[in-house]
Order: structure tokens, then C-alpha cells, then sequence
């Protein structure tokens, strides 16, 4: 049993150097692919597979810097380069025969971009201003602020919390004003998924504040009408 152990065993080192030496020249050489990809694509990220005669050649890559090159035969899957780990000597080699038919339907790809973009139009129609729609949509929507804010203090005053809603029903859609220290914090119709006409996010487009605005005089009479309820609910109490 001694004896077996006494064996000598081959040192992998010279191998495993001259895997990693490869391994290095084409990461240094394919990341050049990869930059390249990353101009014409125009992501941060991305990918795309290369054919060959002999298979597949699959370039990854992520902020312009290669992530992994993968090399399919059909039969087996060698990750030339990769974040995690080398590849088998005998796979690197035998993928190394084809790679510089992966370069060449690489530069063939490139290539074929020649001149795609020689007949576009780089002449364009003026582009229209927004400012007075956006003037107009402002004026009318400051304007639903203010008496909406109004009515919030009125509410915080009559309820007496910090915030709160008050919903009716206008012209057949739901109208409900939510407000907050006794200022409005958004004015929705048409319920869950309805048109904020009021909102601390986003304005709402001017066709839904022309379909709209028209409504609001009915809004403000039903809460009036609201408070004149509370009114009568106290007539004849007396101390």
C-alpha cells in the first residue's frame, strides 16, 4: 500500500498556465467584440449569438465590458470566458479551432451595416410648442385648486382631523377631493382607476381637463348642498 502512494503524480501546472494565457488573450481580444456590440446595440447590456460553419458563438455583454463567451457545437456548451470559472483545456482547445471563423461572421456582420443608414432623412418638420396648451391647462387647473382648497378647509375645519375625503356623485361619476392640512392632496374621478384632475404626481391631459372642468360648478354645489344638510340637521336644537 506504501508503494502506491509513492507514485509520482504529474504536475497540471504548466497546463492549467498556458489555459489561462489563452483564456486572457481572447477576454482581451473578444472584449473588443464586445465594445463594439455595446456602440451598435446602444444598451448597457446585451447579447447575440454568431454562427459558423462548425456552431454557435455567443458573446454577453454588460456596461461595454465582456461577461462571457460561449462556444456551442451542438453537442457541447464551453464557456471560452467567464466570470466563474475556466474552461476545460481540451474544450478550450477544441473551441479555439473555430474562433477565428467567429470573428470573421463578427466583422461580416459589421460589415453588412455599411450604407444601411445612408438614405434616412435627417431633415425633420419643425416640432410645435406646447407652452400654450400647458398655459391654458395651468390657468384652468389653478383655478379648480383654489375653491377645491376651499373646500378642504372647510372639511378640516367642520371634521376637525388632519386629513380626510369628501366623495359625491356628478353627472354620473364618482367625484372624490382627498385633502390634507387643509389643502387638497388630489381631486379623482370615476372611482379606483378614474382621471386625477388634481394630483401631486402627474397633470392630466387637456382633453380630460376640457371633458371635465365643465363639471366642476356641479361639484362644488353638491358639497355646498352637503353643507346646507349639515345646516338643517341642527335647525330646532335648542339649549
Amino acid at each position: 500500500m506504501t508503494e502506491l502512494f509513492d507514485l509520482p503524480v504529474d504536475s497540471a501546472e504548466e497546463a492549467a498556465e498556458r489555459r489561462d494565457e489563452v483564456v486572457a488573450r481572447v477576454r482581451s481580444h473578444a472584449g473588443k467584440i464586445a465594445r463594439e456590440l455595446a456602440r451598435l446595440q446602444g444598451g448597457d447590456y446585451g447579447k447575440r449569438t454568431f454562427e459558423t460553419a462548425d456552431g454557435e458563438w455567443t458573446v454577453k455583454y454588460e456596461a461595454g465590458d465582456l461577461q462571457f463567451l460561449l462556444f456551442d457545437d451542438g453537442r457541447n456548451e464551453t464557456y471560452v470566458v467567464s466570470t466563474h470559472q475556466p474552461p476545460e483545456p481540451e474544450a478550450l482547445a477544441e473551441a479555439m479551432t473555430d474562433y477565428e471563423a467567429f470573428v470573421t461572421a463578427f466583422n461580416r456582420y459589421v460589415r453588412s451595416l455599411d450604407g444601411v443608414l445612408d438614405e434616412v432623412p435627417a431633415d425633420f418638420p419643425a416640432v410645435e410648442s406646447t407652452d400654450s396648451v400647458v398655459a391654458e391647462r395651468e390657468r384652468v387647473l389653478g383655478r379648480v385648486r383654489e375653491v377645491c382648497d376651499q373646500i378642504a378647509r372647510q372639511l378640516a375645519r367642520y371634521e376637525g382631523g388632519e386629513y380626510g375625503t369628501y366623495a359625491t356623485r356628478v353627472a354620473g361619476n364618482r367625484w372624490e377631493l382627498k385633502w390634507e392640512n387643509g389643502t387638497t392632496s388630489y381631486l379623482r374621478v370615476g372611482g379606483e382607476g378614474g382621471i386625477y384632475l388634481l394630483s401631486q404626481y402627474e397633470q392630466p391631459s387637456a382633453h380630460d381637463v376640457r371633458s371635465l372642468a365643465e363639471d366642476v360648478p356641479l361639484f362644488v354645489e353638491a358639497f355646498n348642498d352637503y353643507v346646507d344638510d349639515l345646516d338643517a340637521s341642527l335647525d330646532g336644537v335648542s339649549l
